[in-house]
């Protein structure tokens, strides 16, 4: 174990329901931050569903390794040669993380999620007349990749905003040996809802087709095992992004079979060939064919810290925590006078969510109580359509007209007053104290009790009128 991570474990909170991890083992946690009214108070951050603040043992990673930093592969030089190794082992590291086939799966970093699924879409071998299948629930990066270069069909969702597996049957049946790949998260970043993955697998197999899982959401709270090639249940590719898994240097990595790129490469450039003459190409192999230009080296060395210190951590001792304080939260939440949850709220069993928990406030504007939230009680979540305005749709019931209307406002550029939600998120060191802090500012909410006058913005974000932020960090700082 880490020896950082093993003292922060060994000074947990006192308290009930401690976090498999201690704050400690994290950076920036206590952070102080400036309120309203010209407070600072510790920070509580319910927003890592959009974002992981680091493990202080990734930073502690990365420190050790930049005096060792150069450009990898064909340098020559000794730091050249260590960084080309700690590349290589980041990569191994991955693979191992979640369960692939170090002989017939491939580790190709990329930016973040979205750029690995992009690069999936535009590189996976398939016949003109493939449909790939995905989801009424997806992330945006799910999705919208999908339909620059195939059928897109999206599976329907039941009334409580779970996955309708009978409609998934059916499409299967539909387009049963035409299937290219279904495209599913893993774990929805709206409301935490966790698909049984090896279940889906197995179908669209027998369909003759491949499945993705998104895991952005899944990774950080969820073992990830990939199966053997020959198992039924075999996910054929896992994407996933460091800055969710407390990692955040800007890297990501789609993992899957080797067999499925074929021809150029999504990207192309330096690295991703063998041999170029003026009227010939002779790519790399995989994975640099697939990787153009100087990859995040330090990206990848954080990623790999990152899962070996989950891995320490266990995975399964996050997922009992996050069970349980889940569970507490949405209690609480129901207190909360007008308060609405939204989507599944089962926390037990194999499918039990992960800790994202959707609401919205009667006669209260999502915005506006993020807001609140935020500048007058210091913490963070996130409010909106969260890179899912179909699922939000569907979870908030809106008609056609509603729909059209929303469309035609942001053709104008106004999100003023658009559907929208707000989400709480957790990590593995939250904490009941996170929770009761949240659940108190809420219910002063609810009672129309803060102080600001709050304006809206064309974008939809809504400040204080007149205040001036108090920036505790900048760059044009001397």
């Amino acid at each position: 174990m880490h020896p950082n991570l093993a003292a922060a474990t060994s000074r947990q909170r006192s308290g009930s329901m401690s976090a498999p991890v201690s704050r400690d083992a994290l950076v920036g946690i206590e952070q102080l931050v400036p309120l309203f009214d010209g407070r600072r108070v510790p920070y509580v951050n319910l927003d890592n569903a959009a974002s992981t603040p680091a493990f202080r043992s990734v930073v502690e990673t990365i420190d050790e390794f930049l005096p060792f930093y150069s450009g990898v592969h064909r340098g020559t030089g000794y730091k050249s040669r260590v960084s080309t190794t700690a590349f290589e082992r980041a990569r191994e590291l991955i693979g191992e993380f979640l369960g692939a086939d170090p002989e017939r799966d491939v580790v190709v970093f990329a930016k973040n999620t979205t750029e690995a699924i992009n690069r999936l879409a535009r590189s996976l071998a398939a016949d003109d007349d493939s449909v790939v299948l995905t989801t009424m629930l997806e992330h945006h990066s799910n999705d919208l990749p999908w339909r620059g270069r195939f059928r897109t069909v999206h599976v329907g969702l039941c009334e409580d905003g779970s996955l309708d597996v009978e409609d998934l049957d059916r499409r299967l049946a539909e387009h049963a040996g035409h299937v290219a790949l279904l495209a599913v998260a893993g774990a929805s970043n709206v409301t935490g809802v966790v698909q049984p993955v090896h279940e889906l697998a197995a179908k669209v197999h027998a369909a003759g087709g491949r499945i993705l899982v998104d895991a952005a959401q899944l990774a950080p709270h969820r073992l990830i095992d990939m199966r053997s090639h020959d198992d039924p249940g075999h996910l054929d590719f896992v994407a996933l992004s460091a800055h969710k898994l407390y990692a955040p240097y800007g890297t990501g990595a789609l993992v899957g079979a080797r067999s499925a790129f074929a021809g150029a490469p999504d990207h192309v450039g330096g690295g991703t060939v063998r041999a170029v003459t003026t009227d010939a190409i002779v790519w790399s192999d995989l994975p640099d064919r697939e990787e153009a230009g100087s990859p995040n080296v330090v990206g990848a060395v954080a990623l790999a810290a990152a899962t070996r210190t989950l891995t320490e951590i266990g995975l399964d001792r996050i997922a009992d925590h996050e069970r349980a304080l889940t569970r507490y939260a949405i209690d609480g939440l129901r207190g909360v006078p007008g308060l609405v949850l939204h989507g599944p709220t089962a926390t037990s069993g194999p499918s039990a969510k992960v800790g994202v928990i959707p609401f919205t406030i009667v006669g209260v504007d999502h915005g506006l109580v993020a807001a609140v939230l935020g500048y007058e009680h210091g913490i963070g979540v996130r409010s909106g359509c969260f890179c899912a305005h179909p699922y939000i749709a569907h979870l908030l019931r809106l008609d056609r007209a509603d729909s059209v209307a929303w469309l035609e406002r942001a053709r104008q550029g106004d999100k003023r007053g658009v559907p929208g939600m707000i989400r709480i998120s957790f990590g593995c060191y939250n904490d009941r104290r996170d929770v009761d802090r949240v659940v108190h500012a809420l219910e002063r909410v609810a009672a129309g009790d803060y102080a600001a006058d709050y304006r809206a913005d064309l974008d939809g974000s809504v400040h204080p009128a007149g205040y001036v932020e108090p920036l505790l960090f900048s760059l044009d700082r001397t």
